[in-house]
Formats: structure tokens, sequence, C-alpha cells
């Protein structure tokens, strides 16, 4: 036995060397190693073969699918689905093609040749168990334990959908073989067939009654679809024939076996699909296989410790493959495990003595029949016949197809006697040339049964029902080229001898072909006249010996040639080799070789014995006086004559048989319904007198159970006025009884009431000191509650004034720090004029060097008034800057007293409002520090437009000192009028806010007068106090504030005294 380890290939051999099954069938194991484990296999779960039965499908644990071709000893991987699968099908129409169903509940379709997905069908809930297919391969079943659906594979679409209870659950639903019947299968072991194009209910299977209940878990039909074979938790098999819809027998297995896992027939070439082997998987893993007619063991597969988990057997019956309960597959030969019970039984011929024998003679002994060995001394040789070079029309004829010629087979039939019994079926196929026309016989099969062969097994009894129900199939198809569910190999067969050698057999029908016996009965008149005469002297008539000459035909010499010992076959080799007149002429070799015999025989009972028992006689002296009639009887009489030669079948369909009686086939047709009319109206006339004898029966039954009925009422009547009257004298006793028990409980009933009100009155009472007392504790509670929050906002209050004082102080701060920024500024600005001032001056000083008195003065008037001119525009601009400063901080001022005063309505929002304030009067301040620093650009901008004017002006003074020496004089004493005349206009001359603009202005003035910027609380150090601050209005707006929250305190103070009051007086 050998083993094949797949592992990770995705395709190879499946056994290395040509494997010789051993003595359990075995051919290979097939294994599947892990990559990373060699030690650790894979399991395969699933196998399933296609429709020819050569190449099979399997699925393993972890989603792989490979095809195995046992034909072509390949393996292939032609998918990996990632998922383990639970069903497979490989029977569809396209035969590349095969369906998964995977543990995600859904089904996919792939191309084995192309790999893709081909489709996706969803809709289960659950586990699909099983998936059939039908015939056409156009439809399939899924199955899960709740639902089966009905899918469309041209279009991969559900077609229908069959639900149950959970509590009753399907089994298995799958399509009938050769029909379009789908056959159901619940847990309560109920079997139900369906029309699969209508889903028509047909019929129901009956639920046995008697025995025990087996549960029904495996089921398996026959190829025909007539046997149905169910088992379950029992040893016990129920096989069902459809047709008829009964029970045919119970089969009891062996004790060992306790529950059925699975059924399979093994089907057979031969047996017409009628399959009589089954298969049966215990529980112990073993699988063994009975005839179900005879009941008996055949064979077993599998061990207790090698188990079987499940088994799937090819369409051909070829091959059975298993799956191991480690998880392997085993392929075995069923042709190994069947030798041993289809071997012949042992010759009952013991001695067969002869002339000369060949150098292959055969010695046959009583237990088997032997070959002796070759002579030692030579060597058989073997001459190859080859054809000429030029193929003749008579070569041609002898052709055949595969590579055969028919020349060359007649050759080697007559050196041997036979073909090999391996190639006997291949040369007599290739000698009918049978065209296997699938399709015409397809059609053929539609047309269902002949009624005029059902009885054949009372007219030609067999003793093997196999051989019998095949005789049956086979011969009531045959009228009207119909055949049954047999091969279609078989029928092209038959078909073909029926057409060649069985000419002009039926123009006499139903009589004897007394045209085609009489050729060989001219034969034997020509070969042997004493025979033929001797026949006619013992009172057996020229038509008698056609007749018994018939029996021959009739069985084709079943009944003489024994089958053991391949006589039938032999003569059939050589019938088939030659003219089909070569078959009435073996039938008068026949005769001639028994002429012994027969002359001793006188009485018709000896001649209708020996022509339907075998005889001693060896069929090779027939075959030889067969072909020696057919060289030497003459033209005029020979069959070959009269009988056309070999055709064959035609291609595509078959041939028209029209050569019978039409007459007699249409009188019997006439008679028939005729005898059926007559039978309809008896049974129409027999059926209206039985329903007539109903109705009286019924009528009379009814009359009878109505007087019956009467009586009946008549002495309930009478009881039940007894009845009453008891009952009417217990009522009167009750209700005294209840008249008492009602006073007593009225009695009891006012008792109650009245506790029942004292204990309301209590319960009130307390409930009114209970609510006083929680009124109290809630009053409490409130007051507290109260004192609390007051509390809080105080300290919520001081808390919030620490923290806008801080704010003030911070934006002090920040105030601070920008005038000390500005104020250097300021002060870098000054000390820059002042170096340009110093530079002018020594300038001016160098010109006006030769006129030392004159610029003198000019130069003091000029620097008195540009100085007062400057320091007049600072103090007007300084002077309207803090007047619209102090407008605008009344303003501010104003509108901060409203938010204050809105802080009395609303408490809540009064923090809010005056950081708004602050926020307001920080952002006029930034504002002032902008615009003063724009102010200051534009004094920069005039103070430079100054300093060019006084470049100018020097220039102009140094080319015409002389000119406008005189000119200098007026202009001072005109600037000195224009001085006095804008002090007297000037509105701070006389309130000394300006500094005296006659003094020299020392460092700390000029400062003061280029410095725009000056601090809010900023002291002058001069003696004169004209200088002030906003700390006033601040402190103001501070002290107010607190006269407000010191309000807010006390008003709170005055509502918790009410509320304090409030409550002691309510709770007084």
């Amino acid at each position: 036995m050998q083993t094949t380890d797949i592992g990770n290939k995705e395709e190879g051999k499946v056994w290395h060397r040509k494997p010789t099954p051993s003595n359990t069938g075995i051919m290979v194991t097939v294994i599947r190693s892990a990559a990373a484990y060699q030690s650790k296999t894979v399991r395969f779960l699933h196998v399933t073969f296609d429709t020819t039965g050569d190449s099979f499908l399997a699925g393993d644990h972890h989603g792989n699918i490979y095809v195995l071709d046992i034909t072509r000893n390949r393996f292939r991987l032609v998918q990996k689905t990632g998922q383990a699968c639970t069903a497979l099908a490989f029977n569809l129409r396209r035969t590349t093609e095969f369906l998964v169903a995977l543990a995600d509940y859904s089904i996919k379709c792939f191309d084995k040749d192309t790999k893709q997905l081909v489709s996706w069908m969803r809709g289960h809930e659950g586990a699909v168990s099983s998936v059939s297919v039908h015939g056409s391969g156009r439809y399939a079943i899924s199955t899960s334990a709740d639902t089966a659906q009905l899918w469309d594979l041209d279009t991969f679409q559900r077609k229908r959908k069959l639900n149950v209870r959970q509590s009753v659950g399907i089994q298995r639903v799958f399509f009938l073989p050769l029909g379009n019947t789908i056959l159901s299968c619940f847990n309560d072991d109920s079997i139900f067939a369906w029309e699969s194009d209508t889903l028509f209910c047909k019929y129901q299977l009956p639920v046995p009654d008697e025995g025990p209940r087996i549960h029904y878990k495996a089921f398996a039909v026959t190829r025909d679809g007539k046997i149905l074979a169910a088992g379950g938790r029992s040893n016990l098999l129920h096989l069902w024939c459809l047709d008829t819809r009964q029970l045919l027998r119970v089969v009891q297995m062996p004790p060992k076996v306790r529950t059925v896992r699975q059924l399979e027939f093994l089907p057979d070439s031969f047996d017409g699909g009628a399959s009589q082997t089954l298969g049966v998987l215990s529980q112990d893993g073993v699988m063994r296989f009975i005839n179900i007619q005879t009941c008996k063991l055949l064979f077993n597969i599998g061990s207790h410790d090698d188990a079987i988990t499940s088994a799937t057997v090819s369409p051909n019956g070829r091959h059975i493959v298993t799956i191991m309960d480690n998880g392997s597959l085993n392929i075995y030969s069923v042709q190994c495990l069947t030798q041993d019970y289809n071997k012949p039984p042992p010759s009952l011929v013991k001695v067969v003595s002869g002339g000369e024998c060949s150098a292959l003679t055969m010695k046959v002994k009583s237990e088997g029949v032997q070959r002796p060995a070759k002579n030692s001394g030579r060597r058989v040789k073997t001459k190859v016949l080859r054809p000429p070079a030029v193929p003749m029309t008579e070569d041609k004829e002898n052709e055949l197809p595969d590579g055969l010629n028919k020349k060359r087979l007649v050759t080697l039939l007559k050196a041997f006697g036979e073909y090999p019994a391996k190639y006997r079926m291949f040369v007599w196929r290739s000698l009918l040339r049978l065209p296997e026309n699938h399709a015409a016989f397809s059609s053929l099969t539609d047309k269902g049964l002949h009624s005029a062969y059902l009885s054949i097994q009372e007219r030609y009894p067999i003793k093997s029902h196999k051989l019998q129900r095949g005789l049956q199939r086979y011969t009531y198809h045959l009228p009207g080229w119909h055949y049954g569910p047999a091969g279609i190999l078989l029928f092209s067969f038959c078909l073909s001898f029926a057409v060649n050698w069985c000419q002009h057999w039926f123009e006499y029908f139903p009589n004897p072909p007394l045209n085609v016996l009489s050729m060989a009965e001219n034969v034997l008149a020509h070969h042997d006249k004493e025979l033929l005469q001797h026949l006619i002297d013992c009172g057996v008539t020229s038509q008698r010996s056609v007749i018994h000459f018939h029996s021959l035909l009739e069985t084709l010499f079943s009944e003489m040639l024994t089958r053991e010992k391949d006589e039938w076959l032999k003569l059939f080799d050589n019938v088939f080799s030659n003219h089909p007149a070569f078959l009435l002429v073996s039938v008068v070799s026949y005769v001639t070789c028994c002429r012994a015999p027969l002359l001793l025989c006188s009485h018709k009972e000896d001649f209708e014995y020996f022509f339907h028992h075998r005889n001693n006689l060896d069929v090779s002296s027939v075959i030889k006086e067969t072909y020696r009639l057919m060289e030497s009887t003459p033209a005029d009489i020979h069959p070959r004559n009269m009988l056309d030669d070999f055709q064959p079948l035609t291609r595509g369909q078959y041939p028209v048989f029209n050569k019978y009686p039409t007459y007699i086939v249409e009188y019997q047709s006439q008679e028939r319904e005729r005898i059926r009319q007559q039978e309809v109206d008896y049974l129409r006339e027999r059926q209206a007198v039985q329903e007539l004898r109903a109705k009286a029966v019924q009528r009379q039954a009814e009359d009878e159970a109505w007087y019956t009925q009467q009586e009946i009422l008549q002495q309930a009547e009478e009881k039940r006025r007894d009845i009453l009257q008891q009952e009417e004298s217990k009522l009167a006793e009750q209700r005294t009884r209840l008249t008492a028990m009602k006073r007593e409980l009225k009695v009891k009933e006012l008792q109650l009431m009245d506790a029942a009100r004292r204990r309301f009155l209590k319960q009130q009472q307390d409930q009114r000191l209970t609510d006083l007392h929680r009124l109290d504790e809630q009053i409490q509670r409130k007051m507290n509650t109260r004192d609390q929050e007051t509390a809080a906002a105080v300290q919520d209050i001081q808390v919030r004034q620490m923290e806008l004082e801080a704010q003030r102080r911070l934006f002090e701060q920040q105030l601070a720090k920008e005038q000390v920024r500005v104020t250097q500024e300021v002060r870098a600005e000054v000390d820059t004029r002042r170096h340009r001032s110093e530079v002018e001056e020594t300038t001016f000083q160098h010109l006006l060097n030769n006129d030392t008195d004159v610029s003198l003065g000019t130069k003091k008037v000029l620097e008195e008034c540009l100085a007062e001119a400057g320091q007049l525009g600072v103090d007007t601009e300084w002077q309207a800057e803090v007047m619209r400063r102090l407008d605008q901080e009344d303003a501010a001022r104003d509108r901060h007293y409203h938010h204050l005063a809105g802080l009395h309505r609303e408490t809540l929002t009064k923090e809010q409002q005056l950081v708004n304030i602050m926020e307001d009067v920080e952002g006029q301040r930034w504002e002032e520090v902008v615009s003063q620093k724009a102010q200051l650009e534009e004094q920069r901008q005039a103070a430079a437009t100054a300093e060019a004017n006084r470049r100018v002006f020097f220039s102009q003074e140094e080319e015409e000192n002389e000119q406008h020496r005189d000119n200098l004089r007026r202009s001072q004493d005109h600037s000195l009028s224009q001085q006095w005349e804008m002090r007297a206009r000037s509105p701070c001359s006389t309130s000394g806010l300006l500094h005296n603009p006659v003094a020299s202005p020392g460092p700390h003035q000029s400062q003061q007068r280029h410095s725009p910027n000056i601090c809010l609380n900023n002291q002058s150090t001069s003696d004169d106090s004209t200088c002030f601050s906003l700390d006033r209005g601040r402190g103001e707006l501070d002290c107010r504030e607190r006269e407000l929250m010191q309000n807010i305190r006390e008003l709170r103070q005055k509502l918790a005294a009410r509320a304090r009051t409030s409550n002691s007086t309510v709770s007084q």
C-alpha cells in the first residue's frame, strides 16, 4: 500500500508506482502534512466525484480544494477558500465548475481550470450540511438544519425556499436520479416527494407503525430512482419502493451495528441502475457491504483501529474514496474488493476426451480450467500482420474503429478459438461499430416503460434476480427502440443484434419466423437428409422441426451452452465476426453435431427435452462444423444470399423499425381497447352498485343509530329528573346554611369596620404630627441654608473686591511702566535736540563773530521767540489733551455710577459690569497713549521742518548779513510786539499753569516742553500747585463701591431676619 503526502504541492502524481491493491483493496493513501510540523496532518473533510467517476474533489480543514484524477494519476490544487468547507458538489452541467459550501453559511461556485470565482450565493442562517444537484446539472438544493433552498445554476438565483418549524428540523433534501422529483426527509421520520418544477407534493411515504422508531439519519437511492434505503439510530434498515410507495423489507444489521452514519449504493455496469449492493457505515467506523436481496454480507472496509468517517462511491462503481479518522484519504479498488464473490463456480465437467490437440491444449479438471505450459523446446513466434502499402476496397471494409482490422481478428479467432476475455467487450464493440447516440438514447429513456414485458419473469424464469430484472428491462424497451436506465453501450449492442441477426424474424409475428427457419431446414436437408427424414419418421413433422430450430434461436443457445467454460462467448465471438447467416448455420451445425443422440430419440418428449437442456458437446466442434457448412452450402439455398450484410447503427438517430405485420398489431390494439372499454364499463357499473349498496347499508345504520339514540335519551331523561330532585333538596339545605353564614359574616364585617375606623383616625393623627416635625426641620434647614448662602455671598464679594483691587493695582503698574518707557524715549529725544541746538549755536556763533553785539541781541530775541512759540504750542496742546481726558474721565465716571446703581437690581451682574468698565477705561487710556504717540510724531516732523527753515534762514543770513541788518532791528521790534500780544491772548497766562517763557529754559523745563506724555500720578516739583492727579476720582469710586456693598449686606441681613420671624410664626 502506497502513501502519498501532497504537503504544500499545488500539483503532482497521486502515486509514484503502479498501484497493486492489497487484500484490503486500498490502492493508495493520500495525506497532507502541515508546513511547519511534519508530524501534524491536515484533515480532509469532504469528497465528491464528478459525473464520469474518474476524478473527485477533496476539501481539507484549511479550506484547500484539490482535484484528484485517478485515470491520469494527477492531483491539482484548484482553490484556496481560507475556511473549512461543509459540503461539495462536482456534477454541474458545466463540468469545470463545482460548488463549495463554507463555514460562513455561504455557497461559492468556482471554475477548476481558471480558478476564478463564478458566483457567490448567500441566504442560509446555519451551516449547509449537503448540496444536491439535479441530473441535468441546472438546479441545486442546499440543505441546513432549518431550511432548504432551491437554486438556479444558470443565473445563480434562489428560486424557492423551504422553511420548517424548529421543533421538526430537516435531515436532508435531495433530487432523485433520472427524474424531476425532490425527496425531503425530516427529523420526525416523515418523507415527502415534490415535483421540482411546480413544487407540488406528489406523495408521502407512510411512517411505519410497527417496531421501534429508527430516527432516520442516512439515506441512499439507487441510480434508477426506485429503491430508497434509510437508516438511523438503530441496526435496522428500511428499504422503500418509490414506485409503489410501500416498505419492501426491513434489514437487520449485525449486533455490532448500533447506529448507521451513512448509506451508499454500489453501482454495477450491467445492473441497469438497480443496484443490489448497499454499503452501510456504522458507528464503529466499519463500512459493511450487503446484498439487499439475499441480505448477505459481501465484504467490509475499515476497522476499529483505522475507522472510516465518511465514504463516497464513484458513479461508475470502480472506486471508493473514504475519509479516515486520522484525516487521510483511502482510495479503494472495487474490483479487488469484489473478486472473491464474483468468481465463477468450479466446472462440473470431469473428463473431456477428444482427438489431437494443438500446442495450446485446454485441460479441464473438476476444480477449474487451466492452460498447459508451452513446449520448452520451441518458442511460439508471433507474426505481425501489416497492411499493404496501397489500401484496397476490401481492406477499407475490414477496417474497424480504434485501429482494429476485421480480417486480422478473424484470423486470430480461427487460430485461438476465442477472443481474450480481457478484451472481448472491446472487440465486440469495434466489430459492431456501436455509435453511442446519447441524445437519441435520452429521448427514448424519457418515454417510460412498456407494459408487454412486465410478466416476462413468469415466461422465462431465471435463478439470478439480477439477471431477471436486467432481461425484463432490456426486452420491454426494445419494441419501440425504448430503453430504461441501463447503459447506452448495452442498449446499442442489443439493438444492433436485433437489426442484423434478427432479419425477417417479425414478419409472421406473433408466430415463429417460418421463412427464416425454413432456410435452416433447407441447409439441413442438403447436408444430412437422413437426420431430417428421421425427424419426420418419428412424428416430428417438418413444421415441428422448424419450431425446435426456433427454440435454439429464441434462447440464443443459452439453454444448451454453459457460461462457466465460456462456451456461449466462444460461439458469439464467431457469430459477431462473420456474416449474419452464421447464426442460422450454427443452428444446423449444432443439430448435425448431435446427430447420434437425435437418431436414438423416437418420442416427441425426448426431442423437446433435448432442445431445452444442455448436452455433452464441445462447442469448438460446432464452430468448425459451422465454418464447413458456410463454405460447402450451395449459393441457391445459402442464407447469406437471403440475408443482408451487416449494417452498423446510424449515428445521431437510431433506425426505424417497421418490419412487423401491422394488421396483427392493430387488431391486437383494437381488441385490447375493446376489452379495456368493457372493463371500464363493468367497473363503472360495479362501482355504481357498490355505491347503492353502501348507501343502503349506511341508511340502515343511521336508522338503527337513531332508534338507539332515542332510547338512550329517554333513559338519560329519567336519570336526569331523579338527579334534579336530589339536587334541589341539597340546594335548599345549602341555602339555609348560607343564610346563617351570611349573618355571621355581616357581624364580623361591622366589627372589623369599627376597628379599622379607629385605627385610621390614630394613623391620621400620627401622620399630622409627623408632617409638623417635617415642616420644622425643613424651615430650620432652609434658614441654615440661607445663612450659609449669605455668608458665602459676602465672602465671594470680598474676594471679588480684592481681585478688582489687585487688577487696579496691576493696571496702574502697567501704566507706570509705560510712562517710564515714554519718559525715556522723550529724554533721549531731548538730548538729541539739545545736541543739535548746541551744534547750531556753535555754527551760528561762528557765523556772527563779526557782528557780536547785534547778532547776540538778535540771537537772544530769536531764541526767546522760538522757545516761547514752541512752549505756547506745547502748553496749548497739553492743556487741550488734559481737558479732553478730564471730560472722558467724567463721562466714564458717570457711566460707572449708573452701573453701580444697577447692582441693586442685579447682584449677579455687577462684577461683570465693573470688569467691563475697567476694560473700557484701559482701552481708552491705551487709545490716548496711541494718540499721544501720533502727536509726538507730528511734533517731530514739525521740528524737522523748523530745523530746515532755520538752516535756510542761517544761509540767507550769511549771504545778506549786511543788507538785512536794519531789517533785523525792525523784525526784533515786531517780534516783541507779537510776543506781548500772544501773552495777552493766552488763557493760561494768569492761572499760573505755564512757566515763564522769558526765563531761560533749564534741562528740566526743556524736558517738560518736549514731552507731551504726562503721567496722571506725577506731581510737579515746582512751587505752583497747578498740577493735579486722577487718583482723587478713583478713590471716590472705591468709596461708593464700598458703601454699595455695605448696603447689600444690610439688605440680606434684613431679609434673613424676616424669614426667621415668619418661620417662627408658622411654627407657633
